[in-house]
């Protein structure tokens, strides 16, 4: 799901909202993948605690309600994603919020691809393996079964602390040399790449 351009839309709108200076649109993409307090209190560490939950609760407004914008999926991803379906179990770890996530599973008709989920707003966030850990318990799998696909630090992170090999993907938010340096096995470069890697490493 490529929700990047919407989700820092919407941060610097929240910002702009309670007079805060928004974050240019490079920091503010470099918090996407953790839990929503998480990310308010990296983008703003000037901020006193008290102000991150006002500033999320905007977000949010904007993200559910104010932006209109749908979040696209990556060209080709929903044929990858039936494909992989009908061999693997699939699941969602997301920093997105439960109401987040539930737009997009409706928006898109993705729901019924996946067999599981998680969201930093009922478990820890990322890169905590909380998330990964109640998904592998949820689905009867173990970690050395099991594999991570993500586009940022944090999702490497999370499969390193949760003992889950990890693929990263450099179309999303961080780049190749990055998701390496955070304990990706490997990175592709494209989502059609996916059924291949995953059969032939699976």
């Amino acid at each position: 799901m490529d929700s990047e351009a919407k989700i820092v839309a919407c941060l610097q709108a929240a910002a702009i909202d309670l007079e805060i200076v928004p974050p240019p649109e490079e920091q503010a993409r470099q918090v996407i993948g953790l839990g929503l307090i998480e990310a308010v209190a990296r983008l703003f560490p000037e901020l006193p605690s008290a102000q991150h939950q006002p500033l999320a609760d905007r977000y949010r407004e904007h993200f559910l309600v104010f932006n209109k914008a749908r979040s696209r999926l990556f060209p080709r991803a929903r044929e990858v994603l039936q494909q992989l379906s009908s061999d693997y179990l699939l699941a969602v770890a997301t920093g997105k919020s439960r109401r987040g996530l539930e737009k997009e599973l409706d928006e898109t008709g993705l729901r019924p691809l996946f067999q599981a989920n998680r969201c930093a707003d009922e478990t820890l966030s990322k890169p905590h393996p909380q998330m990964l850990q109640e998904i592998l318990s949820e689905l009867g799998m173990s970690a050395a079964d099991s594999l991570v696909i993500g586009d940022t630090e944090f999702d490497m992170q999370m499969a390193a602390n949760a003992g889950v090999p990890a693929l990263g993907v450099s179309y999303g938010v961080h780049d190749s040399e990055r998701l390496l340096r955070h304990g990706a096995l490997h990175c592709l470069d494209a989502i059609n790449e996916l059924p291949e890697w995953v059969n032939k490493h699976g």
